[in-house]
């Protein structure tokens, strides 16, 4: 036994039903080697990565339409990865980055129930550099700004791991954070628009929150 314990549950993204391995629930917690805790990672929030949230289903549902053409993806703080994988699914060119020691495994378990090849994953640390995860075209990232100190973080890292021409992502559920991100993101160079999400979920949950998309263009910076 792995100390923790699981659930499968059905995510329909789009009409098309992923199978998907998470936490039993909120107060899972195993770290025998210390990982977590060496990552920075509390046993208060250990158990965050591996939930559907609300947020990561909105995303999931916009990456099913849109338009991936020639576009490299990143997708950050993945969690289980739900948009990644229907980006996947739709042979989109995707990596997926987290923090959290386990995220890679439960990935590798979810691709595998939902018959799907494997997929790039890179640790991600957003307080340092992470020089084998290169560039993106377009950065994507669902419910990311519930601490304090994430604002300043995510922009920065956002910042070096996109292209000179890219465009960002972020579904936040209306955290206050996201003022602050937003200001760090204008700092940086982006110009960006906000609207509200669809009000329900496609399992027929209620939902508020919003998409913050960000866009930095090499042509608007030499023009």
């Amino acid at each position: 036994m792995p100390g923790y314990h699981v659930k499968y549950q059905t995510a329909t993204v789009g009409g098309t039903d992923y199978l998907i391995r998470s936490l039993l629930n909120l107060q899972q917690y195993s770290d025998p080697q210390g990982e977590a805790e060496l990552a920075g990672i509390s046993s208060a929030s250990w158990s965050l990565f591996g939930h559907i949230w609300p947020s990561a289903r909105i995303l999931a549902e916009a990456m099913h339409t849109f338009d991936l053409t020639g576009k490299r993806i990143l997708e950050i703080g993945a969690g289980l990865a739900l948009a990644s994988l229907v980006i996947h699914r739709r042979a989109g060119d995707m990596t997926v980055s987290d923090w959290h020691p386990l995220s890679q495994a439960f990935l590798k378990e979810n691709l595998l129930l939902n018959k799907l090849g494997p997929l790039k994953y890179q640790t991600g640390n957003w307080e340092s550099a992470n020089p084998e995860l290169g560039q993106f075209d377009l950065i994507i990232g669902s419910d990311v700004l519930y601490e304090r100190q994430q604002p300043g973080q995510l922009a920065a890292f956002i910042d070096r791991h996109a292209a000179p021409s890219a465009q960002v992502i972020i579904v936040d559920p209306d955290r206050g954070n996201r003022v602050g991100f937003c200001r760090e993101m204008t700092g940086l160079g982006y110009d960006y628009t906000t609207r509200r999400a669809n009000s329900f979920i496609e399992n027929g949950e209620p939902f508020k929150g919003r998409f913050l998309t960000f866009t930095r263009s090499l042509e608007l910076e030499f023009s």
